[in-house]
C-alpha cells in the first residue's frame, strides 16, 4: 500500500486527507502525519493505518469531545457536527460518539430534559416551540416526546404569564394590543386556541 496523496483540508489545515493507493483512507492531523515522516510514494503498512486511526484520531477526537462537553452540555448530533468540522471523517467520529456514550458524556435522553427544564425557567416557551428547538439539535423525535411528556406544564397559564407580563399595563381589548399579544405568542409556538383564550382572559381582567 502507498501513500499516492496527501491534501490538506480547505477548512482545516491541521488536517491532511490520506488516498492509498488512489482511493481516499482516512484523516490525520498534519503533525502526527510529519512526526511519523509520512509523504506521497511512500509505503504504509496495514499496521500504521490502524495505529493512526485507532490510537491517533479516535484518541484527538476523544478528547476534543470532553473537552467541548466540558465547556457546556451538547447533544450528540452538536458534537458530531464539530468534530466533522475539525476534520475528523466519519468512521472517527461515529466511534468517538460510541465511545463518548458508553462512558456517560454523551446522553440526549438526559440533555433534552435539562435543555426543557433550564428553557421554562430562563426563557418560557410552548411544548411545540421546544420540540422544534431540540429537533434542530439533532434530538430523536421519540427522546423528545418522552422528555416534553414528563414536563408539567400548563400552557395557558405560561402564556397568560408571558403576555400579562409584557402587555398587562395596556388595554387589552384594543385591537392592536390583541395583534401585538397574538404575534408575542404566536413566535413563542403557542396554538391558536391557547392565544385565544389568553387575549379573552386578560380582556376580563
Amino acid at each position: 500500500m502507498v501513500i499516492s496523496s496527501a491534501v490538506k483540508q480547505k477548512n482545516n489545515p491541521d488536517m491532511i486527507q490520506i488516498y492509498i493507493d488512489g482511493v481516499y483512507s482516512f484523516t490525520m492531523p498534519a503533525e502526527v502525519y510529519y512526526k511519523m515522516n509520512l509523504y506521497e510514494r511512500k509505503e504504509i503498512s496495514q499496521e500504521d493505518m490502524e495505529y493512526i486511526k485507532e490510537e491517533v484520531n479516535l484518541k484527538l477526537a476523544r478528547q476534543l469531545g470532553i473537552k467541548m462537553l466540558a465547556l457546556r452540555d451538547h447533544s450528540g448530533s452538536e458534537i458530531r457536527n464539530k468534530l466533522l468540522k475539525k476534520g475528523f471523517d466519519n468512521e472517527t467520529v461515529d466511534k468517538t460518539l460510541m465511545q463518548l456514550m458508553s462512558m456517560g458524556y454523551i446522553n440526549d435522553s438526559l440533555y433534552a430534559r435539562k435543555y426543557i427544564s433550564d428553557r421554562l425557567k430562563l426563557k418560557p416557551r410552548s411544548k411545540k416551540a421546544l420540540f422544534h428547538e431540540l429537533k434542530r439539535k439533532g434530538i430523536d423525535d421519540d427522546i423528545i416526546e418522552e422528555a416534553l411528556s414528563e414536563t408539567e406544564l400548563d400552557e395557558f397559564q405560561l402564556a397568560y404569564r408571558l403576555a400579562k407580563k409584557k402587555y398587562g399595563k395596556y388595554n387589552a381589548r384594543e385591537p392592536e394590543v390583541q395583534r401585538k399579544i397574538a404575534s408575542f405568542l404566536g413566535h413563542r409556538g403557542f396554538s391558536y386556541d391557547i392565544i385565544c383564550k389568553t387575549i379573552k382572559q386578560m380582556m376580563e381582567k
